[in-house]
């Protein structure tokens, strides 16, 4: 039996939003499994399904470049959002972008890549700048997307400068249309991305573990009911359908216009662009996801000082 700790439960607080007894009791039921003790709590109706453990904390900008059938998304971090307002540093994270665009999109590859107004690789041009501009700053994410026959269309949302933002999207359609009507479809697409977060393209596509987890969840919950085995059978499959509905992009109810999906959204789109259209993939980074930034007292620290 795991130690449930206050520290545990702090944690577990933090992410479910449930109170401190029934993050307690949840953890005793889990063996402190933090991940287990949230789906525990969704069940029994205590937390929330889209309290997520990372809150957005790190601060830094994401930049986009692209060149028609290819874009890259990049994220470059900072500690402050006072750097991240920093010329220097935009010039930075705008060139890593446009350096990504000349490899494969991969951390690794685009880390390694040459930095053209330095010389130096991306890595250490980053590191000499974290000397210069005096924090720390670091490559996090990057992503390409590429077509043969089509666009990648990308939106910045919260745009801080040229090609950079909080939140970057992009978005593959594969056609032999009108280019210009492909990247109007694209961007709106890509808008519907920021502002929905899709797991998927499509509802085959979600990710095995994560539809399963919400299925044993949904089976909780509906055995509250007492209902026969037979009954929460169905009402565990219509609820499992609602919840890909929910998190695959084209059965998404369209954002510019809800009373279509999205998938039906760019079949229209067909017309204007003379072919058929295939969204064949997309990428999302949200400045910070998944990163816990520590947060200090601050008044502490002051009567830290006061003392000597």
């Amino acid at each position: 039996m795991a130690e449930i700790t206050a520290a545990l439960v702090k944690e577990l607080r933090e992410k479910s939003g449930a109170g401190m007894m029934d993050c307690k009791k949840a953890l005793a039921e889990n063996d402190g499994d933090i991940e287990a003790a949230i789906d525990w709590l969704r069940a029994k109706g205590i937390a929330k399904a889209d309290k997520k453990s990372g809150r957005t904390a790190a601060e830094g900008l994401i930049g986009i470049a692209s060149a028609g059938t290819k874009a890259v998304v990049v994220e470059v971090n900072s500690e402050t959002d006072f750097v991240a307002r920093n010329d220097a540093f935009q010039t930075i994270v705008r060139g890593v972008a446009d350096v990504a665009l000349t490899t494969d999109g991969t951390v690794e590859a685009v880390g390694a890549a040459t930095y053209p107004a330095t010389g130096k690789s991306v890595t250490d041009t980053i590191k000499d700048a974290v000397a210069t501009i005096g924090e720390n700053m670091n490559l996090r994410r990057s992503v390409a997307l590429s077509v043969e026959d089509g666009v990648v269309a990308t939106y910045i949302h919260n745009a801080a400068a040229d090609r950079l933002g909080k939140l970057g999207v992009l978005v593959a359609l594969k056609s032999t249309g009108d280019k210009e009507a492909l990247t109007a479809i694209g961007r709106q697409v890509a808008m519907h991305v920021a502002a929905t977060a899709p797991l998927a393209i499509r509802a085959e596509e979600v990710d095995a573990a994560v539809a399963e987890r919400e299925r044993n969840v949904f089976i909780e919950q509906s055995r509250a009911s007492g209902k026969p085995d037979a009954i929460i059978e169905k009402m565990v499959e219509g609820r499992m359908r609602k919840f890909f509905e929910e998190v695959a992009l084209l059965s998404q109810a369209f954002v510019m216009n809800p009373d279509l999906t999205v998938g039906a959204a760019v079949k229209e789109a067909e017309k204007t662009v003379g072919a058929p259209i295939e969204v064949v993939g997309m990428a999302r980074l949200l400045l910070g996801e998944g990163v816990e930034k520590e947060e200090s007292d601050f008044a502490a620290e002051v009567a830290a000082v006061a003392k000597g």
